[in-house]
């Protein structure tokens, strides 16, 4: 089966949701189409839904208003920026109780390494702007030395109540080694 590149950024965030989604049961995490959808697979099984661009976000978002709990989208951010922002605007409108992980590897990794339309700094504005809370947006680094940090913020979230955005932040392996 696929793989996620040695030193992919979304291991070690999803090392981390599955950390804070402990003792949750049941729990929904959503996700969309691109190189995380493979937090499906073993080792990580992170991840329940893959349907396409964009659907996670409105996934969380309904089964929220159903009343699931907790309901985690993960999308990644070029997908955000293409198909996300409308679902996102819908939850926060609505207060949807749900999280949002944005996994920032600051390109379009599964199509080709292209640069993202927007930079990373100005998706947290971005996110701002659309109406979440600005203590309910949070920027993590995904590293394994941050993991028990990364899946305690995580947790906070997923227990607050209303629309949270988590951004991990953390360059794609192979566009960094490519710059390099």
């Amino acid at each position: 089966p696929p793989q996620r590149c040695a030193g992919c950024p979304h291991r070690d965030s999803y090392d981390a949701l599955n950390q804070a989604l402990a003792g949750f049961e049941p729990k929904l995490v959503t996700s969309d189409i691109g190189c995380y959808t493979l937090g499906y697979l073993p080792p990580h099984q992170a991840i329940e839904t893959c349907l396409c661009m964009g659907a996670s976000v409105g996934m969380a978002r309904g089964a929220a208003e159903a009343g699931f709990h907790p309901a985690v989208a993960v999308i990644g951010d070029s997908t955000f920026l293409h198909s996300g922002i409308t679902p996102l605007v819908d939850a926060v409108a609505s207060g949807a109780n749900m999280t949002l992980l944005i996994l920032d590897n600051s390109t379009t990794a599964m199509t080709g390494g292209q640069p993202t339309i927007l930079t990373s700094s100005r998706l947290e504005k971005l996110v701002h702007g659309l109406g979440v809370e600005p203590a309910h947006v949070k920027l993590v680094v995904p590293l394994k030395k941050h993991t028990e940090e990364n899946a305690r913020i995580i947790r906070e979230e997923i227990e607050y109540r209303g629309v949270s955005v988590i951004i991990a932040l953390r360059d794609c392996i192979q566009t960094l080694k490519e710059r390099k």
